[in-house]
C-alpha cells in the first residue's frame, strides 16, 4: 500500500460539529453537505465560494437529490422532502427506530434506489455494540429492512455496476459488502476488509470509476483506498484528524471533497482544522450520485 501526503484544500472553514454527506450537484457546480449535530444542511458554490446554510428542526443523518428538484433530507425521525427555495419541509416516512435511535447515514445506489440506516444514541464508551439498528431500503412508501443488529451505520457505498453494496457497523472496525440482486434484496455478508488497533474506525466512503472504496478513516487522521478484492491500496495523510465522509465533484469529478468533526467522541481528539470541508486532487474520476425519482 503506497501513503501520500497531498496537498489538501480548505475549502470551507464551516465549523461543523459533525460534517457529512457531501454530495456534488452537476448541474449547479455546487457541493452540498449536513452538520448532523449542528442541524443544517451546507450548500457551497464552487464559483463564488459562498456558502448558504439552512437550519433543520433535528438532527440531521444526510440530504438527496429528487430528480424534479429539491432533495430528501433524512431527520433523526425520518425522511422528509424539502424545497431549498421555499425552505418547506414536509414528512414523507417516520422512522421506524426507537426514539433513542436517530437515523443517519443514508445514499443512492446506481439503480436509484435509496438506502438510511442508523446511530444508537446509548453507544458509548461501556457499550460500543448496543445494536438496536437496521439499514433499510425504501421501496415505495416503505422502508424495508436490509440488515439487523447495527449500532452504528456508515461505510454505505455502492460499485459501479450496483450490484455491490459496502458498508461499515463502525464498532466492529469491519466493512462488510454484500450482493445487491435485481429486487434491491441482499445476499449474505461478506467481509471486505477489517481495520487493526490504532486504524481508527470506518466512517464515510465513495467509490470511484474504477471501482476503488474510498474509506475516511476517523480518530486517525487517515483517507485509505481499497481495490474491489479488498486490498488495501493507497493511504492519505490528512492535516486533521476527523474525516467523516467523502464524495468526488469539480468538473472533471476527480476532486475529493472531505467533511470532517469537531465534536470528541468515541476517543476522537479534534485538531484546529476539524470541522471543516476539504479537498484535493484524486488523480481518479468519481461517479456523481443518482437522483431520486420521487
Amino acid at each position: 500500500m503506497r501513503t501520500i501526503e497531498p496537498k489538501i484544500e480548505l475549502v470551507v472553514a464551516a465549523g461543523n460539529l459533525c460534517g457529512e454527506t457531501p454530495v456534488w450537484h452537476p448541474g449547479e457546480a455546487a457541493l452540498y453537505w449536513v452538520d448532523c449535530d449542528g442541524n443544517e444542511v451546507l450548500r457551497w458554490d464552487e464559483a463564488s465560494g459562498v456558502v448558504k446554510r439552512w437550519k433543520m428542526p433535528e438532527r440531521v443523518g444526510g440530504v438527496t437529490f429528487k430528480q424534479g428538484g429539491g432533495a430528501l433530507v433524512t431527520l433523526a425521525s425520518g425522511l422528509f422532502d424539502f424545497d431549498f427555495s421555499s425552505e418547506a419541509l414536509v414528512p414523507r416516512i417516520s422512522s421506524p427506530q426507537a426514539s433513542h435511535v436517530a437515523m443517519h447515514e443514508s445514499g443512492v445506489d446506481p439503480h436509484g434506489r435509496f438506502w438510511v440506516g442508523g446511530i444508537n444514541h446509548h453507544m458509548g464508551p461501556d457499550n460500543m455494540n448496543p445494536g438496536g439498528v437496521n439499514l433499510y431500503r425504501l421501496q415505495g412508501d416503505q422502508l424495508i429492512a436490509e440488515i439487523g443488529g447495527i449500532s452504528c451505520a456508515n461505510g454505505l457505498a455502492f460499485s459501479p455496476d450496483g450490484k455491490v453494496l459496502y458498508f461499515s457497523d463502525s464498532p466492529t472496525k469491519r466493512c462488510d459488502r454484500y450482493a445487491i440482486g435485481a429486487d434491491g434484496s441482499l445476499g449474505p455478508r461478506e467481509t471486505f476488509f477489517e481495520l487493526g488497533d490504532g486504524e481508527g474506525f470506518v466512517d464515510g466512503a465513495t467509490v470511484d470509476s474504477e471501482g476503488g472504496y474510498w474509506a475516511t478513516l476517523v480518530s486517525v487522521g487517515r483517507l485509505r483506498r481499497y481495490l474491489p478484492d479488498g486490498t488495501p491500496d493507497l493511504e492519505v495523510v490528512l492535516p486533521f484528524n476527523n474525516p467523516t465522509k467523502v464524495a468526488f465533484g469539480g468538473a472533471d469529478m476527480k476532486r475529493l471533497f472531505i467533511t470532517s468533526m469537531s465534536l470528541t467522541l468515541g476517543g476522537t481528539n479534534p485538531l484546529a482544522l476539524d470541522g471543516g470541508l476539504f479537498a484535493f486532487d484524486a488523480g481518479v474520476a468519481g461517479l456523481p450520485e443518482p437522483m431520486l425519482n420521487l
